[in-house]
């Protein structure tokens, strides 16, 4: 069996998140496998790790391959990524359902297709009000 080297990569800067949501590895670990769920991606495992005196560092490794944020509370800022091999997991949900619940006052966004040869470099749509129902 052959498969499609096809991926998507979306990373997402985030800036002006409340310090408390990004000071807790507990919270964003559910939140990141709630994202993953909501784009339909298989988790396979999880990763955190709290930092003193603040900070933290998630990773939710997919079947299509991983989902993570690592965050600078006292900056209010979060480095977010997600990157899926194939057509049929979109990360740009599981982006748009994590800037839903924390609710940064800026981001900056960049999609990377991957896969193809040459790397494409986008901008995504952020979409973000619909999916706060989820939560």
């Amino acid at each position: 069996m052959e498969y499609s080297t096809f991926g998507r990569h979306v990373a997402v800067d985030a800036w002006g998140v409340d310090f408390d949501l990004l000071n807790s590895a507990e919270y964003l670990q559910a939140q990141l496998v709630e994202a993953a769920e909501a784009c339909g991606a298989t988790v396979m495992s999880v990763q955190s790790k709290q930092f003193e005196p603040q900070g933290a560092t998630v990773l939710v490794l997919l079947s299509e391959s991983h989902l993570s944020i690592h965050t600078y509370p006292e900056r209010g800022f979060a480095a977010i990524d997600c990157y899926t091999c194939g057509e049929t997991v979109d990360p740009q949900m599981a982006i748009d359902y994590l800037v839903s619940v924390l609710k940064p006052e800026k981001t900056y966004a960049k999609k990377l297709l991957r896969g193809l040869g040459e790397l494409q470099v986008e901008t995504p749509e952020m979409n973000t009000n619909e999916l706060v129902y989820m939560i």
